[in-house]
């Protein structure tokens, strides 16, 4: 079975050497491993404006990813949140809530300095999409 990789169209992706994504297949389905996502906007090339509206773009980027992978949001098993200033994560929460209500994944939020001051979160998803 061979793994397939998903790219958002990122410079950074070639620069540092990964994928947005990476679908592994296994007898069961797919596993969808989804890189740290910011709230960086892809079509308009420019990252959103607070730490609410970076959550969401970050979420639709991710949304993207696992969609290019037969896969969505409802399929999330585990989300690890970053966030520079762990303050800010509580305003987060309603957006957090209405994208993985349904699936409820296991979580972690971590506070870490990310690749630019002006990113507010980061966030990491892993899905698993069941065969048949």
């Amino acid at each position: 079975m061979q793994r397939r990789r998903i790219s958002s169209g990122s410079s950074f992706e070639a620069q540092i050497g990964y994928s947005r994504a990476l679908v592994v297949p296994d007898a069961g389905g797919d596993w969808i491993f989804v890189s740290g996502t910011t709230g960086f906007d892809y079509t308009a090339m420019k990252l959103a404006d607070g730490v609410v509206a970076q959550c969401e773009t970050a979420l639709a980027n991710i949304a993207r990813a696992l969609a290019d992978a037969g896969s969505s949001l409802d399929d999330a098993v585990r989300v690890r949140y970053i966030l520079p200033d762990g303050g800010d994560f509580e305003a987060c929460w309603p957006v957090l809530r209405a994208a993985f209500g349904k699936a409820l994944p296991a979580a972690t939020m971590i506070i870490a300095q990310l690749m630019d001051p002006a990113m507010r979160i980061e966030i990491e998803v892993t899905a698993r999409k069941m065969a048949g």
